[in-house]
């Protein structure tokens, strides 16, 4: 048995989930998302929370079993609440500021980096190193966060670069006379 599946999804108040089938669509006080599941999974709506099963004992529905009930627990967080992931800059010179629908990096290049906010991503800079992605959709600001990130990931012998708050780098020692 799926250890994640097994557990329904709470619908907190202010939030409506409505089933089509095996489309799921969830609607809350940041906006609206959907997602349509596989086959072998079967929603069913009890109460005030939302229970997926497999529809039979195929390897394909067990695998999918947790990753569908994650799938709609993404939807009713990222609608109720919303997802953020923060990014820290370090290095000399190294900056970060928003302009207009860009965020503009200086990185030690030759040359600034500009990357597009995407359509439904908010992109704040409390400080010059410090940047803080926001939205409803978990991928997308995951995969917002990792490009921002790719542009100078964090380097191991001086530690500078673009990483996620709270991430540890693995410091190496620098060669010797």
């Amino acid at each position: 048995m799926s250890r994640i599946g097994k557990n329904p999804v709470e619908v907190p108040a202010g939030v409506t989930v409505d089933i089509a089938g095996q489309m799921v669509t969830a609607k809350g006080k940041l906006g609206e998302l959907s997602t349509t599941l596989v086959d072998e999974i079967e929603v069913s709506k009890e109460g005030d929370a939302i229970a997926v099963n497999p529809r039979d004992d195929s390897g394909t529905a067990r695998k999918m079993w947790g990753t569908s009930r994650s799938m709609i627990n993404n939807l009713v967080v990222g609608v109720s609440e919303g997802f953020t992931k923060n990014l820290e800059i370090n290095g000399v010179g190294y900056r970060a500021q928003v302009q207009g629908n860009e965020l503009l990096l200086q990185l030690g290049f030759s040359h600034d980096v500009k990357h597009p906010i995407p359509e439904g991503i908010v992109i704040n800079c409390a400080d010059q190193t410090h940047i803080a992605v926001t939205g409803i959709d978990k991928q997308k600001v995951g995969q917002t966060a990792a490009e921002i990130r790719s542009y100078r990931p964090p380097e191991p012998y001086k530690g500078k670069g673009i990483r996620y708050a709270g991430e540890y780098i693995l410091r190496k020692e620098g060669k010797k006379k």
